[in-house]
């Protein structure tokens, strides 16, 4: 799974303007990293790519635009698994759908996402020596 690219500075540094709500400079950030990215991780970047231009759309009062972006994130996110490149997805895709739903029944906005990642230690949390009976 990308390893690599959450080591990348610009990654850290996109997800970091991302959950500081500077849409319009993560969506620049994950282009970036999306134009040269292997082509596993094409379609996960592309997400985060149109997850931040959705957001900026409906910060500048265009919901019908941050719907119509948001739902082509959603699938593009699809394939993937609940957590890649230490993104935890299945809150992300949770919080989208909510949205998304917000959006078609012009209920209250939710709360914005957060990009969560999860750190290396947590990951390996499981201890298989320690079933040992007595």
């Amino acid at each position: 799974q990308s390893k690599s690219l959450f080591a990348n500075a610009i990654f850290q540094q996109a997800i970091a303007a991302f959950n500081g709500a500077d849409f319009f400079g993560a969506h620049e950030l994950f282009e970036d990293l999306w134009r040269v990215a292997p082509e596993a991780e094409r379609l996960f970047l592309q997400g985060l790519v149109q997850i931040a231009v959705a957001f900026h759309h409906e910060s500048e009062g265009n919901r019908t635009g941050a719907e119509s972006v948001m739902r082509r994130a959603l699938k593009n996110l699809s394939g993937y698994p609940d957590q890649f490149a230490r993104v935890q997805l299945g809150p992300l895709r949770k919080s989208l759908q909510e949205w998304t739903q917000s959006f078609g029944d012009g209920a209250p906005s939710p709360p914005l996402p957060q990009l969560i990642v999860r750190s290396a230690e947590r990951s390996l949390s499981g201890k298989p020596g320690n079933q040992k009976s007595r």
